[in-house]
C-alpha cells in the first residue's frame, strides 16, 4: 500500500442517479470509465481548480492509478461538449487488501457539471465496486463547510459517525468521517 494521500471530497451534483457499473457507462450524466495515465493533465486541471489550498501532486496521482485493481479503483467522468470529450470529474477509492472496508480518496465535479449527477454517479459506481468486492462497509471524510458533497453522501445512506480536528491544511477545516453499510 502507498503512503497516505490525503482523503477529500469536493462539491459534487446533487441530482441522485443510480448506480452505474465502474466499466465505462453512459447515462444522464455523462460517461464514466477507469482513469488512464493519459487522463492525467485534465485531471490535474481539474485538481488545482478545485482544490487550490492543498491539491495532490501529479506524482501522487500516476502512482494511485497504476495500483493493482485489487487495492484501488479510479474513474473519470466525462461530457460531450459538442463533438468534443472533456473531463467533468474523477472519483478513487481504495480496498483495504483482504477486507471488508472501502475508503473513497478522492471524488470532484467541475463546478460547470454541478447539479446534474455526475457526483452522484461516481459515487454509486464506487459504492457498486466495493460491494462487488465484498466490502461491507465504506467510509469517506468530507469538509465540515461542503454541505453540497454533505448532502449527497447522506441521500446516499452515508451516516456521520465522527469528526477529524483540523483535518484539511491550510486551513485547518475539519472533517467529517462518514460511513455506509453496505450490508443493509
Amino acid at each position: 500500500m502507498t503512503g497516505w494521500r490525503g482523503k477529500r471530497t469536493a462539491a459534487t451534483g446533487g441530482a441522485v442517479a443510480p448506480a452505474g457499473p465502474p466499466s465505462p457507462a453512459t447515462g444522464p450524466a455523462g460517461r464514466l470509465r477507469p482513469m488512464v495515465p493519459e487522463d492525467l493533465a485534465d485531471i490535474m486541471a481539474l485538481e488545482h481548480k478545485l482544490f487550490p489550498d492543498d491539491p495532490w501532486s501529479a506524482e501522487m496521482f500516476a502512482e494511485e492509478v497504476t495500483q493493482p485493481p485489487g487495492s484501488r479503483l479510479y474513474l473519470t467522468a466525462e461530457a460531450d461538449v459538442g463533438a468534443t470529450r472533456v473531463t467533468a470529474g474523477y472519483a478513487g477509492m481504495m480496498f483495504v487488501p483482504g477486507g471488508v472496508q472501502a475508503d473513497v480518496l478522492t471524488i470532484a465535479v467541475a463546478p460547470a457539471y454541478w447539479g446534474q449527477g455526475i457526483g452522484s454517479a461516481l459515487l454509486g459506481a464506487l459504492i457498486l465496486a466495493a460491494g462487488n468486492r465484498g466490502c461491507t462497509e465504506v467510509f469517506l471524510e468530507v469538509r465540515e463547510d461542503n454541505p453540497r458533497a454533505r448532502g449527497l453522501y447522506l441521500r446516499r445512506g452515508f451516516e456521520e459517525i465522527g469528526v477529524r480536528r483540523g483535518y484539511y491544511p491550510p486551513s485547518g477545516v475539519d472533517a467529517i468521517v462518514m460511513r455506509k453499510d453496505l450490508l443493509r
